[in-house]
């Protein structure tokens, strides 16, 4: 059994203006709820099927090796290769599609981003993204990618899914990723990944399509006769396109949109354009520019505006609003219409929920007009414009997930923002939170590089809800150090010390003490250096903590001592009764039961004054506990009692089961075995649903129900 201490407790107070703390119990001014359950729906996430024309030798080829694989009892791994356009996720997405039937688990969908301009995704973002869908709660993820990885191996080991992992950069990037047991994976690479072979993988390649079939294409795209009435002008067409089906696709929805347009028009435009377009090479795919520069040069003004703007959107996909957002004020109305023309125009992919992608060479064209045709004021002025909708929807987001959460003050261009609806309540903004970290992820890291530090720092201190609940730990040391820097480029000292501490919690939560309490200490030197009293007094609560989970039990007990003396001295004499409430704990683990009920009352009489009754409640937990140590179960109980009520009030689902541990324990001494039990299986399950199942607090509730347990007859 463990003792009890700092080494078996994970335990986190102190008072946090602008952010709050996290690392196992929690005294602060956060409400910690998060909520996690247990996934009851099967993920299909595959893209919707195309028409394949012409790869039914790749997908037999495919099959076999399926077939082969799962005879010889190996996971199943192919990789399917060829330049971009050339159809490789159609092929896969519909191999894969055809075998649904025969595996249940459901399907799982990455896209790697092998040409994003953010650069390829890194394998644990996508394997907690996997875990998630997999019915793995936020709170539960591993922080580090070998156990990520281990933790999907063992999920994945006894089901049969399918895995399409799109756009992979290297066969070191699709490892991780790879599932165990009698699973099926398919990767899609514009490389040949031959590093895979050594994991039994089975390549594929295609090449362009054959003029019979890229003329099939055509025709099945332009849905009317004038494929039949010029078979000549079709070929010359798609030997334009070099049989790529995307270049086909293109040129053919252009002809749709125009019925009275004859295939020779359209070979003459794009002869003519072909050779006009040699200073923007893709790979050697010229054809493909030209028929996506004449596509474009088709567009309406607004459209073609929309589209040269959507190729500076840092992420990989976007909703109708960010795409508004990125026009001026005056323009936003032609927003939707410009959508739709681009979708018309096949230069835009439909994703689930109403969201738009490019395809990368679409992207890259985009981006390329928009250096070309706009001016480097105007390029700046949309991306500011882009950057203000992010992060307003995110402070937005962040004031209903947490009001009381001290938002500083945010700083906008000129031009009117654009908000996301981002829901109605807390879990609600979580969600739109998540769902929009990527692109967030991406406005933080390009900010300082277009000159918007402060939106660098301001977005990533808007996250902080998101981080706080549901541990995106890589996002939140990415955030928080690109945020820093951005600080300290401006010589904003507030901002830096907001970085510092903000990221510091999440570097305890980690587990990088070490890293977490000398990020506290540059704080607290930075407000010595400014002469802020008051921001100085709050990272003693800080500094204080990182000690207290280093053992360094009298070094957390003094800084806590300055906390409660110097906190109300500057003003703020609710944070005090916080640092109360972190000597209570401190006396508790070192075994003074009286300390900790002296300290523990003050605080509580504090925090009641102060209307916060959520912590106040906590130290009614805090002192039930101190009392049941002192051999007084009557009052542990009445306290106990007492403190559940606003608890469950707020849902605050760890210091619920804090508490029932407690009651379970005073019921146990009482003889009341099946109380005790019921008591310790709530408790446990309120644990697993906050991810601390395997905290020593969830170990003593456990080995507490274990012993309570009635024996089995004939044991």
């Amino acid at each position: 059994m463990r003792r009890e201490g700092p080494e078996s407790h994970n335990e986190l107070s102190g008072t946090v203006h602008g952010v709050a703390v996290q690392a196992g119990v929690v005294h602060g001014d956060v409400h910690i709820a998060a909520e996690a359950t247990e996934a009851t729906w099967t993920p299909w996430q595959l893209p919707p099927l195309g028409r394949v024309i012409d790869r039914a030798a790749e997908l037999a080829a495919l099959e076999r090796h399926r077939v082969r694989a799962t005879a010889e009892g190996r996971s199943v791994l192919a990789a399917v290769s060829g330049l971009g356009g050339v159809g490789k996720t159609t092929v896969a997405v519909r191999w894969l599609h055809t075998l649904r039937p025969r595996f249940p688990a459901g399907q799982l969908h990455a896209d790697l981003g092998a040409q994003s301009p953010d650069g390829p995704q890194h394998p644990g973002d996508v394997l907690a993204r996997f875990l998630r869908a997999l019915g793995v709660p936020a709170q539960q993820v591993p922080s580090a990618l070998a156990e990520r990885t281990a933790l999907y191996r063992s999920l994945t080991a006894n089901q049969r899914l399918v895995v399409l992992l799109d756009d992979a950069a290297t066969a070191a990037q699709v490892r991780p990723l790879l599932p165990a047991g009698e699973s099926v994976t398919a990767v899609t690479s514009r490389r040949r990944l031959s590093g895979l072979t050594v994991d039994g993988c089975y390549p594929i390649h295609l090449g362009p399509l054959a003029p019979e079939a890229a003329v099939e294409l055509l025709a099945d795209t332009l849905s009317d006769g004038r494929v039949t009435e010029n078979p000549d002008g079709a070929r010359s067409l798609v030997e334009l396109c070099a049989g790529l089906p995307l270049a086909v696709r293109v040129a053919g929805a252009r002809l749709a949109a125009r019925p009275g347009r004859s295939i020779t028009t359209m070979v003459r435009l794009l002869t003519e354009e072909h050779q006009r377009l040699e200073g923007l090479a893709i790979d050697d795919d010229h054809n493909v520019r030209a028929a996506l520069d004449l596509s474009y040069r088709a567009l309406r003004p607004p459209a073609a505006r929309l589209y040269r703007l959507l190729g500076l959107h840092p992420g990989r996909e976007f909703d109708g609003v960010a795409a508004s957002a990125l026009l001026p004020s005056p323009e936003r109305g032609e927003a939707g219409r410009s959508l739709e023309e681009l979708h018309d125009a096949s230069l835009l992919v439909d994703t689930p929920d109403e969201r738009h992608r490019f395809h990368d060479l679409v992207r890259l064209h985009a981006a390329a007009r928009a250096r070309e045709e706009e001016t480097p004021q105007e390029r700046a002025q949309a991306l500011r414009r882009l950057a203000d909708h992010y992060l307003a929807s995110a402070t937005c987001a962040e004031e209903i997930i947490d009001p009381q959460h001290r938002t500083a003050a945010r700083d906008y261009g000129s031009e009117p923002v654009v908000r996301a609806d981002v829901g109605a309540d807390p879990e609600g903004a979580l969600d739109w939170l998540e769902r929009e970290l990527p692109n967030l992820m991406a406005v933080i890291r390009g900010a300082r590089a277009a000159g918007l530090p402060t939106v660098c720092w301001q977005l990533a201190d808007a996250l902080w809800p998101l981080f706080l609940r549901r541990k995106f730990y890589d996002d939140w040391s990415t955030a928080h150090r690109e945020g820093l820097a951005a600080a300290r480029s401006m010589g904003d000292r507030a901002a830096s010390c907001r970085m510092l501490t903000s990221g510091g919690v999440g570097e305890l939560g980690q587990g990088n003490v070490t890293g977490a309490l000398e990020m506290f200490d540059m704080a607290a030197g930075l407000f010595l250096d400014s002469g802020d009293r008051l921001g100085h007094a709050r990272t003693l609560n800080y500094r204080g903590l990182a000690l207290f989970r280093l053992g360094r039990l009298d070094e957390a007990t003094r800084y806590f001592q300055e906390a409660v003396d110097q906190l109300p001295a500057n003003g703020d004499h609710r944070a005090g009764g916080l640092a109360m409430l972190n000597l209570a704990d401190v006396a508790l683990v070192s075994g003074q039961a009286d300390d900790a009920i002296r300290h523990g009352d003050a605080a509580r009489a504090i925090l009641l004054s102060a209307g916060d009754t959520y912590n106040a409640a906590r130290a009614g937990t805090l002192l039930g506990r101190a009392h049941l140590r002192l051999g007084e179960p009557d009052r542990a109980d009445a306290l106990l009692t007492e403190a559940l009520v606003p608890l469950r009030g707020m849902s605050a689902k760890y210091e619920i089961a804090r508490a029932l541990g407690a009651r379970a324990e005073v019921a146990e001494q009482r003889g009341r075995t099946r109380l005790a039990r019921e008591l310790c299986r709530e408790a446990l399950e309120l644990y697993a649903a906050v991810g601390r199942s395997e905290s020593g607090e969830a170990d003593v509730t456990r080995s507490r129900l274990r012993r309570l347990e009635p024996e089995e007859p004939g044991a």
